[in-house]
């Protein structure tokens, strides 16, 4: 057989097994997708309801809400609305970052600025009916998607939240890398780091890279006593997009995740771009080089400090993981959804809008999942204490068992 032939061939059952995982994998997420997923390990924590009576103190964890609806009837701002009236001045929300899409708040002049004000407005508003401490962070987006003059476009949102939200705290302040911390009730301490500060190019506030993972762990370490609850806008795990996460019709249609209607047929060089994202990313990517060695020194710090949550956005869903005693939640559907698969190290995920709340008890501390349009409670499961592990039943041979007195 010639050589052209031999080649004509392998390649046409390379196309043919490439198709086919491609149409297994598209069967398998139509089976799962916008459904919430829960490990094996927890699929008994609705048996298990939180406690009745008003925590300490409560924190919403609301990320990416930069696309919320400006007509006033936004359905998670509506859930928020509700939370609110429930907690009352005994609680904490945190907006994770990307608060302005798509590039955050542009020049007064700019033709984008109308847009991102009556967005922010819709925000802020919403803001500003409540009676406890709002934290606002800053993302990728609010700094015009990590371009050059991102620190411009963040310092005019710090000054606009100052001026419209005075009572609000933008941290860390001017764009600083952080971290600072924000003591939320007794025994409930709050950090934040901003994340933005190690993937952004161009102009931004002069920093050593290292310091501020040297100040987080004297922080920690100082902080032993309390429930610590640190705050940055990256997710550190993700079975989503910045994870390397893509959906099958994500490699037949690679333009798709740039713009949802984007239906470009690129089969076989379309799984290139999910390829590349995965092991070499772009800049607000896991894989990315800035991201990776960004992820890898947060990890190391707080890897050492068990039962430590770590609240992100980014990623445009919810997810949960449990990874070396810590707590890990991305809570990115504040205004958007995208993919997110089910398994791997995830404890729970969900494609679906909404966010996490941490309820903080004297002596516990609970994860919610709050989402417009669902009648009960996809999720909630207890961080702290950690459940105890029952210990493994050994079965012992009959003879020594009888032996033993058994």
């Amino acid at each position: 057989m010639p050589a052209s032939s031999v080649f004509a061939y392998a390649l046409a059952l390379a196309v043919g097994a490439l198709l086919l995982w491609l149409l297994r994998r598209y069967l398998q997420e139509r089976r799962y997708r916008r459904r919430p997923y829960v490990a094996p390990a927890h699929n008994n924590w609705a048996a298990a309801p939180p406690p009745q009576e008003a925590p300490l103190h409560r924190v919403a964890l609301l990320g990416d809400p930069g696309a919320v609806a400006t007509s006033g009837s936004d359905p998670v701002l509506n859930v928020l609305a509700s939370w609110q009236a429930q907690t009352g001045p005994a609680g904490t929300i945190i907006i994770l970052g990307d608060n302005i899409y798509p590039v955050g708040m542009p020049a007064p002049d700019h033709a984008k600025r109308p847009q991102a004000e009556a967005r922010f407005d819709a925000l802020l508003g919403a803001l500003n009916q409540f009676q406890g401490q709002v934290v606002l962070l800053g993302g990728n987006h609010d700094w015009n998607k990590g371009r050059p003059d991102g620190w411009e476009y963040l310092q005019r949102q710090e000054a606009y939240v100052k001026q419209h939200l005075p009572t609000a705290h933008f941290l860390p302040v001017n764009g600083a890398p952080g971290p600072v911390t924000l003591q939320l009730a007794a025994g409930v301490l709050l950090v934040v780091i901003n994340t933005q500060w190690w993937v952004q190019r161009g102009p931004k506030p002069v920093a050593d890279a290292k310091e501020p993972f040297r100040q987080l762990r004297s922080i920690l370490e100082a902080n032993r006593h309390q429930r610590v609850l640190v705050a940055g806008h990256h997710p550190l795990y993700s079975n989503a997009l910045h994870g390397g996460k893509f959906t099958a019709k994500q490699h037949v249609f690679p333009l798709t995740t740039v713009h949802k209607q984007a239906y470009v047929p690129l089969p076989l060089i379309g799984s290139l771009l999910p390829l590349y994202r995965k092991l070499v990313g772009a800049a607000e990517d896991m894989a990315h080089p800035r991201y990776r060695k960004m992820r890898r020194r947060l990890l190391r710090v707080l890897h050492d400090f068990p039962d430590v949550v770590y609240a992100a956005g980014h990623d445009h869903n919810l997810q949960y993981f449990q990874r070396h005693g810590g707590h890990y939640l991305v809570s990115g559907s504040g205004s958007k959804t995208a993919f997110v698969q089910k398994g791997g190290q995830a404890s729970f995920v969900h494609e679906h809008t909404g966010f996490f709340s941490l309820d903080f008890y004297p002596h516990q501390t609970w994860l919610r999942t709050l989402e417009p349009g669902t009648e009960t409670e996809v999720f909630h499961l207890r961080l702290y204490p950690r459940p105890a592990v029952e210990p493994a039943v050994v079965a012992l041979p009959k003879r020594l068992e009888q032996f033993l007195g058994g």
